[in-house]
Order: C-alpha cells, then structure tokens, then sequence
C-alpha cells in the first residue's frame, strides 16, 4: 500500500501568499477527483541531488530535521536547536523505493539531477561509474541533468549514458580509474538535456568513432515518454541555465545552456502530436523554503531551520526570492507536476500555472536522504492527469530498514579497490569542523582549507608566495568529524577518504596578481548580483586576511579590510598575490573580480595541497572565528 494511502490525510490545509510574488502557495496535499474505471492511479518516485553518496552520509550532511526542542546553555541562555533523523545511503533508499512500489503496478522513479558529481571518494575515484551501477539497481527510469553532471564536460557526460572506459592505466590519473571493476555499459535510464546544446558545428571523429553535431542540437535527448498500458506521460529534462556561473570553465566549453521555461514549452506541442498531454518538467533548479517560526514549549517564538515536511505541507512557503517561482508560474499549463532540485532542500508546495490552476512542486533534500512519492490520476478518456489528483508527501530514508543486498554489493566492490587511498591517514583533529558559518560568515573548516591553500608551495612562482586564499563555500561539501569512523581505532583521525567528502571536485590551485581595489570588489560581489538574498556566498579566507563588513540584505557593505595587519586601499595602486581554485579563478559563483588576475600560475590540486598541509598543523585545533566582523 502506497504510503501517502495509508495516511488517510483529511482536512482542508490554509493557503499561504507568497508575498510579492504574485504566487499562491498551498500544501501538497489535494482533493482528489474519483473517476472510477476511467482513470489508471500512477505513482513517481522521485529524488534530486544525491551526489554519489552511495554509503550513509555522515554529520550534518546525513541529518533531516524533524522537530525542534528548546536547550540553555550554562549561562541561562535558552535557544531553539533542531531534533535531527539520520537518513540516507544508497542501500536504505532503494529498500524504501522498493517497499512504496509494492501494490503500485504504474510506478516511476525519477531524479531531478546532480545525480552524480561533487561525490564521496568510493563514486569520485571511479569517475562516478558506481553511482550509475547503483541507480541502474535502484530501478532509476529518467533524469534531468544537473549542473555537476557537467564538472568533466559533456563528453564524459556523454560516456556515462552511453558507456566505455577512459584510458586512465592501471594507476588511473588523479586518483581516479575507470572500469577498474570491469566494463562500464553506462546508465540504463534517460539523461534529458532539453536546454544544453551545442554551441558549435562538432565535426565527426572517427578515431573516436563519435559522429558530427549540428549547432542547436541537444547533448542528450530533450525528453522521454513513459508509456503505463496506454497511459502515456512525457518527461522533460532541463538544467538550471546559470550553470556556466557555477560550474568550471573547461565543464561547460563548447555548450549553451537556454533558458529553461522557453526550452520546455517548446517541447509541449512536439509531445502533443505525439498524443501525449500528460506532461511532467524535472527541472534542476529549486527553492529556498522561508523560515519557520516555531512556538515552543515556554509559548515564545523562534525563527529556526525548517523541518522537512514544514513547506508547505505545515503552513511553510517558499521564500518570494527562489529560482524556481518564476520557471513554475510560466511553464505551459500544459505541464501537470514540476519535479525540483540544486536547492538542497526540501518541500512539496502547489504553485499555479500561467492559468491559475494549482501544480505541485517538489523537491527531496540532497545526498538520498528523502524521497517524494506522489501518486496521480490519470484520465483514460482526456489523455491526461487529473491534476486535483496529484498528492505529494516526502519520505524520510530513514536507517532501520534492511539493507538492499545488491547495493551493498556494488559498494563492497568498490570500496575494496579503492581502500589503499581512502584509508590513508593524514592527521588528527581536535574536535568537529564544520561549514557551518558564524554570523559574519565564517567556518571553523573554511579557515583550515584556505589556510592550506595559501601554504601549498606549487602555487609559489619566481619565490613569490601568495598572502591571501579565497575558498569558495560552496566547494565545502562536508564537515569533518572528531569521531571515529570505519577502520579509524580513536577519534580524531583525518582519513584521505573523508578530506576527499569535504572537496571532491580535483580544482586545481591558481595563484595570481590582483590590485587592492579587486579584492573590495570579490568581498562585495558575496551578496551582490546573483548572490544576493538568500543566495549570499562567503568567501573562506585565509589567516592574515581581515575584513569588516555591515548592513543587511540588500544594503551589506564592506567596510574596512586589511591584510597582515595593514590596510588595503580600494585602488589600483597596490597588488597582491593570492590564491583560489580553478572554479573561482574563472569567475564561478559570479565573482568576476578574480578574472582580473594577471600573471596567473596553475600549481597542484586543492586536495593533494589539504593533505600536504594537515600533517604539519597536526593535531589541528579550530582557530578563533575573528577573520571576518560584521558590524
């Protein structure tokens, strides 16, 4: 029985304004329409962002929050703090996929993308083959790409639907081998690309045996139709169009990403004359839910991290600034459920159409922690859904069901060829280091890795080393744990496998010349432009780089930086040598500042330049959060 039947779920939900937006906002759950023997009852399954995280996801990364409780520190200061669920690991989610498949005979699973890219060592040393073996297990039928799916470039994206090996040797390069395990055949399900074509003419290779592209044409197919005994429904597949903005350079050379409303309508009447009106948009950009406001116990107020199920199934909304507002209220009406992910969040809320017809929303987390299921109508005599019939719930992957053997297999496989890398010890902690960010926007494991990075010595050029690191956060994708973990026998230990989790994409370390007033210009581009709202990146920095910043969103301004204790003016007349990844280098998560560095100098990878430096500050304990003030 599916699981949003047995729930029984009644009563008549509040609809909330999002306000400014001009959108209505109502929970995921509706009234549905009962046609009897004219409609078929079809279920999706369907995740986004997993990010190869085939074993349990660990820390803050493997957390869902449930609820909410109050605690007081010992100086009487009483706060709200999140009551957390572990969840997650490949081996969990398809024993709950296939335990909600039972008694679902037109059953779907479906993945709004970053289904691989940004992974843990035991996928990434593979170039992310297990993953695609896992969800080829899963029963994974259909997937938009995300924009990780482009961090090694359109060929190998290309390789991974199709297929074949990469000619690393028996080393593998970086640390990375393909088909170490065997032939690689590539994903059984459908990669969609509806808005990433080429951007020039790609002439034939028959070395390569790859055929020519015309200009315009998509990298993958734009969509796929599921056809349930006669019920037929079209997926389209579209990628976040800033993905050149945040993805690196030479990930996305030779593509152009559309904009993804235009892309997906266009698609509508193509599957029409096909006879499908049944059309569902898995969409890899998301939202932000808004933040709840729990009451607690003592009867006060307190804003706090949504809980899973809060938007919009508890009175929550998506925040009025979130991407995917305005790619829900203009794709075609045609369109009956868009499938969300990139956000990392989680929320299943009715948006409606361009026609004011309520459409569901969802998105499931990150790293297979959640899933949603919804279950629909379809109308045999319409050739189409009943949209009042759309229900939608997420489910928590929750650990105390049985492991699916088959996946525990693939993961036994894997982790034996790659043991010798991921079990060597780097160093010690002291206790946690997290992303989590201080108030002024720095992180205990920001300063560690940007301190390594200014220390690297292959980025030293001429005898001239850099005095400033710039990370990126978003390139921090784990915290480090002080407890022990796998074949660790104290706690403390730095496996390469878990420095690895914390930066999994191999960016390489570029030094370079910029003038002071570059530098006002990066630290003022956190919170400008794209990264304005609640799209604000802070930048980690290195020990001897101190800024003073104030304001709120949308008036933040630097006020005052210094570097070794001395001031930078906001001109020209001073430069710097400093250092960052080849992303930010670029100009990535829109910090064009960086693109005026001069005399640029590639060194090592940032992880080989984390594990040279650990073992010299070893045991490291966390430095004092005063980098960054804010007034």
């Amino acid at each position: 029985m599916s699981l949003l039947r047995a729930r029984r779920l009644t009563g008549v939900m509040a609809v909330v304004l999002a306000t400014g937006t001009g959108v209505l906002m109502t929970p995921g759950i509706s009234q549905a329409d009962s046609h009897g023997r004219n409609t078929m009852n079809i279920q999706i399954l369907s995740f986004n962002d997993f990010h190869g995280n085939l074993e349990p996801p660990s820390g803050s990364s493997g957390n869902i929050v449930t609820d909410h409780a109050l605690s007081t520190s010992t100086a009487g200061v009483t706060t709200a703090v999140n009551v957390n669920t572990v969840a997650g690991g490949v081996e969990y989610l398809a024993t709950h996929l296939r335990k909600a498949r039972v008694g679902n005979p037109n059953t779907i699973t479906v993945s709004a993308g970053d289904t691989v890219g940004a992974s843990p060592l035991v996928s990434a040393a593979f170039h992310d083959e297990p993953t695609i073996e896992a969800m080829n297990a899963l029963g994974l039928e259909v997937s938009a790409l995300g924009n990780h799916e482009f961090d090694e470039g359109y060929k190998e994206l290309q390789r991974l639907q199709y297929g074949g090996c990469l000619p690393d040797g028996p080393d593998g390069l970086n640390n990375q081998n393909s088909c170490a395990a065997g032939a690689f055949t590539g994903a059984k399900f459908h990669m969609l690309a509806a808005n990433v074509k080429y951007a020039t003419t790609v002439k034939a290779n028959a070395k390569h045996q790859e055929k020519s592209k015309d200009k315009s044409t998509t990298i993958l197919p734009s969509y796929w139709v599921k056809n349930f005994k006669g019920a037929k429904i079209g997926f389209i597949g579209v990628t976040l169009k800033e993905t050149p903005t945040i993805v690196t350079a030479a990930g996305v050379a030779g593509l152009e990403f559309t904009d993804e409303v235009k892309a997906a309508n266009a698609l509508v009447p193509v599957l029409r004359k096909q006879g499908v009106k049944a059309i569902i948009a898995l969409v890899h950009q998301g939202g932000t839910p808004a933040l709840q406001q729990w009451v607690g116990p003592d009867k006060k107020t307190y804003p706090v991290t949504p809980t899973y199920d809060y938007a919009c199934e508890k009175g929550g909304t998506l925040a009025t600034d979130s991407a995917i507002l305005p790619i829900a209220k203009n794709l075609d009406p045609q369109i009956d459920m868009i499938i969300t992910g990139h956000t990392h969040n989680a929320y299943v809320c009715n948006v409606p159409d361009p026609k004011g017809q309520q459409r569901m929303v969802t998105s499931a987390a990150s790293f297979g922690r959640l899933f949603t299921e919804t279950n629909l109508q379809y109308d045999r005599r319409t050739q189409d859904i009943v949209r009042t019939s759309v229900k939608s719930e997420n489910v928590i992957v929750s650990r105390d069901v049985p492991l699916a053997a088959d996946e525990t297999s693939i993961i036994a496989t894997y982790k034996a060829l790659v043991a010798p890398i991921a079990n060597k010890q780097l160093g010690l902690i002291t206790a946690d280091l997290t992303r989590t960010q201080s108030p002024a926007g720095e992180s205990t494991l920001g300063d560690l890795i940007a301190d390594a990075q200014v220390n690297d010595p292959s980025v030293v050029t001429g005898g001239v080393k850099p005095v400033v690191a710039f990370m990126n956060p978003g390139g921090i994708r784990a915290d480090l744990s002080f407890a022990k973990s796998g074949p660790e026998t104290v706690d403390g230990i730095v496996r390469y496998e878990e420095a690895f989790t914390v930066q999994p994409f191999n960016n390489y370390l570029v030094s370079m010349d910029v003038t002071g007033a570059d530098i006002w210009s990066l630290l003022g581009q956190q919170w400008t432009g794209s990264n304005a709202g609640s799209g604000t990146k802070f930048l980690q920095i290195s020990k001897g780089l101190n800024y003073t910043w104030n304001g709120v969103a949308p008036s933040q301004a630097v006020t005052a930086v210094s570097i070794g204790g001395v001031s930078v003016a906001n001109d020209a007349t001073s430069k710097y040598r400093i250092v960052t990844n080849n992303f930010l280098s670029d100009g990535g998560d829109n910090f064009a500042a960086f693109k005026n560095g001069t005399a640029k100098y590639f060194g090592g990878l940032d992880i080989d330049g984390f594990a040279a430096y650990l073992p010299t500050v070893s045991p490291y304990t966390a430095l004092p959060l005063n980098r960054i003030t804010r007034q």
